[in-house]
């Protein structure tokens, strides 16, 4: 059997690792399940049903399976992350429909064209080689089955000095990134107080006086906690790589992987996007 390498980074992996050992949900509230909705919201409902089998490709902590397993007849969680998958399974304990397994994307035992459905929500671009996992994803999916992801944009819709911003804090995420984690998860705490928290709480102020908010950084947590917005600085501002797409290179290579009536989320968080295995 030819080897194939995990389309990997080990020092990212490593890292979520101990993100959702440290924020592992496991107190979940109407909060996450309007996260949730924010990210299924093109997702099929059709397919969610007592005879669908899907997976969740880098499962993470749990917290999309969370809602989609008592849905579904199976679902096979898989990360390359024993500390995030034994999350995962604390997480998921009170079900019992779901498969765990340590493995990448591309060296997963999920027999391919065998799904019913299949997410993967804010890991592609963390991917070395983000289309290489998006394909390996649609293999695994049956013809016609729905594949749902999320991957980081590249601000090609907001003004530039809103990209501006984004350059300072990339400059920031690259050094705050490498430092060891307890380090990290204390400038990320504060990051989300000092930040985070203020800039959401003011959207949500002027979204209340009529104002548009849709152009204030971090408005997309203004109804969301504190914890979240913990967890989100320590991704955004603690992984080592990250990359960003347009939406018109997303739906490229979408297509180049077999997807079809592909069709983007109107709203934030971009870009989220649905195609069906052709």
């Amino acid at each position: 059997m030819r080897f194939m390498p995990a389309n990997i980074d080990t020092k990212v992996v490593e890292d979520f690792g101990r993100e959702w050992g440290q924020y592992d949900q496991i107190q979940f509230d109407t909060k996450s399940e309007e996260a949730f909705l924010q990210y299924f919201s093109l997702f099929p409902k059709e397919f969610l049903n007592t005879h669908s089998i899907g997976f969740d490709a880098g499962c993470g902590s749990g917290r999309w399976a969370r809602y989609i397993a008592p849905r579904v007849k199976h679902l096979y969680c898989f990360d390359p992350s024993e500390k995030a998958l034994n999350v995962a399974k604390r997480n998921l304990s009170l079900v019992d429909n779901c498969s765990f397994e340590c493995a990448s994307i591309n060296d997963c035992s999920i027999v391919n064209e065998t799904m019913d459905f299949g997410y993967c929500i804010g890991v592609l671009h963390h991917l070395p080689d983000t289309k290489a996992g998006m394909s390996d994803c649609v293999s695994k999916l049956k013809k016609g089955a729905p594949f749902l992801l999320y991957i980081y944009y590249k601000f090609e819709n907001r003004p530039l000095w809103f990209v501006f911003i984004w350059k300072c804090t990339d400059f920031m995420r690259r050094v705050i990134c490498r430092l060891p984690f307890k380090l990290k998860l204390m400038l990320t705490r504060l990051i989300a107080l000092f930040v985070y928290f203020p800039l959401a709480r003011v959207s949500l102020l002027f979204e209340y006086i009529g104002i548009d908010v849709s152009n204030i950084p971090l408005s997309d947590y203004r109804r969301k906690t504190f914890y979240f917005m913990s967890i989100d600085a320590l991704d955004r501002f603690g992984t080592t790589l990250e990359k960003r797409f347009t939406k018109k290179e997303i739906s490229s290579m979408m297509e180049e992987c077999g997807l079809i009536s592909i069709e983007f989320g109107r709203n934030s968080p971009y870009w989220v996007a649905i195609g069906f295995k052709q």
